[in-house]
Formats: structure tokens, sequence, C-alpha cells
């Protein structure tokens, strides 16, 4: 029998929402103990089909996705558009300490099921949601993605983008994850305060208010225009050269970070045997930098030395002279990280075609031991065990069943 210590054991978690950033609440929360049951239309989340756009075969059996944001949750398949389905829906939150909904605040509201309804017959419960654009003004009830709501809209795009080139490409989940684990926080402090106190709390992000907050330093800084130089930038033209990607002699790329220019400037030239720019007071301090107008020279130089090197040679020079740096790796370098494994980044899960390497949450416990990753649920997997908890019998399931109103996937 297991002794792993887990938080939040006995905490009941309702999941209504599909696609990630809200099911990476879920997933986070479970992950702790909670007993998360995801509430699915009959065809199931749209995020157990987007296989083909992230060039994977599409298999209800071997979904590497759909692991990754509801492993270890239970799943039941409501018609919630159905008085009996809703009924059941309710019966659920009956006991419920967490409700989580990424539903848009109009659809919440002509459902019943917004939080101030709510909280008139569920006055403990946390209601966590997670939107696009916010709960408020006039764009509220957009549709919200990441790649919209979180990088074009929250600044990314437009502003990390060279100043010459289209914008950096962008990939699903990267924004979502973020959002999901801001509201795990927001959950976790009001489900302290509700156990404290019996009183329930509604806790809100959206993509868009978490890409405001993680672009804080730099719109904060866009209030003077006078200094710096203004975005979007080609990166040759930096105020500081030295927090840059330099392009190695077999085209890989090293990103350097050295966030005060002055401080690094004689260890980073000097590794690079750039001695004649140390001795040059045109190029120190920044200050003299700036009013010289000799960044781009700075680039210049730094570049044309880095490409006459590979990145191995350069990893060694940097390690040696204590430079932060780091190569730009692809996906498939990460899956053989040695640095990814040593932290217990991946899991191995067996399906029928074989092993695959699955991501973990990024949090660890000292003291809770490993967290178990079950495979994410089919759709409506739990539907009849979590129908009898109810206090439903077989009767009564088997009619929903055959009135649609519970569903539970079979392979056909």
């Amino acid at each position: 029998m297991s002794t792993r210590k887990q938080p939040l054991k006995g905490i009941k978690v309702i999941e209504l929402a599909n696609f990630i950033a809200a099911a990476t609440t879920g997933r986070f929360l479970a992950d702790l103990g909670a007993d998360v049951i995801k509430i699915e239309s009959a065809k199931g989340d749209p995020l157990r089909y987007t296989a083909p756009t992230e060039g994977r075969p599409l298999d209800m059996y071997e979904n590497t996705t759909w692991e990754l944001e509801n492993a270890n949750k239970r799943c039941i398949s409501l018609n919630m558009k159905d008085p009996a389905g809703k009924e059941a829906f309710f019966k659920l939150l009956d006991d419920a300490d967490v409700l989580i909904t990424n539903w848009r605040v109009q659809a919440l509201e002509r459902a019943g099921l917004d939080y101030e309804t709510l909280k008139v017959k569920y006055p403990s419960l946390v209601y966590a949601l997670c939107t696009g654009y916010g709960e408020f003004g006039p764009d509220k009830d957009l549709p919200g993605f990441d790649f919209t709501a979180f990088f074009a809209r929250g600044g990314y795009l437009e502003n990390l983008r060279q100043k010459s080139d289209v914008p950096m490409n962008v990939v699903p989940g990267l924004g979502d994850h973020n959002v999901g684990i801001n509201l795990a926080a927001g959950v976790l402090a009001a489900l302290y305060h509700a156990k404290l106190t019996g009183e329930g709390e509604k806790v809100e992000t959206s993509l868009f208010e978490s890409a405001i907050f993680n672009m804080g330093m730099m719109i904060q800084a866009a209030q003077y225009p006078d200094h710096g130089v203004k975005y979007p930038i080609n990166i040759r033209e930096a105020s500081n050269p030295f927090n840059a990607c330099w392009r190695t002699s077999e085209g890989r790329y090293i990103q350097t970070c050295m966030p005060d220019y002055n401080t690094y400037f004689k260890k980073f030239l000097t590794a690079l045997g750039l001695t004649d720019m140390v001795e040059d007071e045109r190029f120190f301090p920044v200050q003299n930098l700036h009013e010289n107008g000799l960044g781009t020279t700075v680039y210049d130089r730094v570049m044309s030395t880095f490409e006459q090197k590979s990145h191995e040679e350069w990893a060694q020079i940097l390690t040696e002279a204590d430079i932060p740096f780091a190569l730009a790796k692809t996906w498939e370098e990460l899956l053989e990280d040695d640095q990814a494994w040593a932290n217990d980044c991946f899991h191995k899960m067996q399906y029928p075609n074989g092993e695959r390497v699955l991501v973990k949450h990024p949090i660890k416990f000292a003291e809770m031991g490993p967290t178990p990753y079950n495979k994410g649920p089919m759709i409506g997997e739990h539907g009849v065990e979590v129908m009898k908890e109810l206090g439903y019998n077989e009767d009564q399931i088997n009619e929903m069943i055959e009135n649609k109103t519970l569903y539970i996937w079979e392979d056909k």
C-alpha cells in the first residue's frame, strides 16, 4: 500500500472545461491527491483531436497531449442540456470543494452556472474561472486561445519579433500552462481560506491578464519613451548587445544573458579574445557605448567571433568564464537532456505501440514522494462509478445511457 503523502486527499474538484489552461489547473490539483472529475460532452474535449496539428498520430489509446493535461483525473460525460444531466451536475457540486471552468462569462450566465448564482446554494465552493480576456470589458466574450489572447494581444508577437521580420512562430500550450498554474495558485489560497472559515471564493485569471503580468517590466518601461530603444527592434540594435543569440560555426545558436553590461564587459570580451575592445574606453561603461553609438559594432564583432567556433567549443569557454549562456535546443534534444532527466522532468509511459516519454509538472515536493502518472481517462470512462457515488442505481444509470444523457465511449 502506498504511503505517498497527498495534501489534497479528500478534496473534490469538478472540472467543467476543455482545451488546456483550465485543465492544467485540474491536473495540478489531481497530482496533489484531489479527486478531479472532468465533465465532457459525448464527443469529448476538442483537445482529444489536436494530434495532427502537433505532428502526432490521432490515436485515442496513445494521446500524449491528453495525458499531459488530464492524467490522474476521472471523467464523466454528461449532456448538460438535458435536465437530467444538469441535475446530475448539481449533485456533483453538492459535496464538491472546487469548480473549475473555462466557459465564457455569457454562457455561464445563460446556464445559471455563474458564480453569483452558484454561491447561494454552495457558499463554501471555490469557483475557479479561466477566461481568454477577463470577465469584464468589451471583449469578455471573445473566444480566447493563447495564440491570440496571450501572444498577440498580450504583447509578445509585436514586441519580440525582429523589427525587419514577421512575428515568431508560436505553439499551443505555452500561454495555457502559464495561466493554468496561476489559477492553481489562486485556488489553493481560496481553498485554504474556505477550509478555515467555510467561506467560498471566486478565483479568476485569463490568458490576457497573465500575459500582461509576464510583460510587466517592459510595459511599465514603455512609459519612458526618451530612454532605451522602442520595441520591436532588430537585436543588433538592442541597448545591451550582450543579451543576444550568437550563431556558431555549424549554424547553431547560443543565447547569452548579462543584464548589466558593465559588470560583464571585461570578462565576456576577454573570454572571446576581444582584448582590444576591453582597452577601448569608447565601449565602456555602457553610457559611453550609447553616446558613441557603438552598440552595433560590439554586436557585429561578437557575432563574427562566435561564428569561428562550434557550440561545443563555446560551451567550454563560456563555462570556464562563468558567463550565463545556453544552447538553443531542439525538442528532440530536450527528450535526451541529462539535466532534464536528472531533475525528473519526464515520465516513461507504456503504450500498445511502445514506450513514450511524457512531460511532468515542474513543481516538486521533497517529502511527498513521486507523483503517479495515470493515463488520462477515456470519454465518460468513470461515468458509472461516479453516478453510483451520487446515489443513482443501475436502472437509473442505464436509462440515462439509453437517453444519451450519460455517455461512455466505446471503440467502434
